[in-house]
């Protein structure tokens, strides 16, 4: 996946896991919003979230755990997604 669109979003998450539970417009805005906060891109956030991929330029992962900064975006994350 190249751009993060909610087409894409649900796509991905279908053909990797054969059903989409997610609001996908939530998650390309908390993805969006996250980002923003942090530099980062908005695909990274969401494969972040979804994958648990670590993110470039970020301290997110620490021998495949999440670290105080990752658990953070975590945590804005997902109150973009709720509010």
């Amino acid at each position: 996946m190249k751009y993060l669109t909610e087409n894409n979003i649900n796509n991905y998450l279908i053909n990797n896991y054969g059903y989409n539970k997610h609001n996908t417009n939530k998650l390309l805005k908390a993805s969006r919003e996250t980002a923003k906060q942090y530099k980062v891109k908005s695909i990274d956030i969401f494969f972040f979230m979804i994958e648990n991929e670590p993110i470039k330029g970020i301290h997110t992962h620490s021998y495949g755990f999440n670290t105080s900064e990752g658990r953070e975006v975590k945590n804005t994350f997902k109150n973009y997604y709720n509010n």
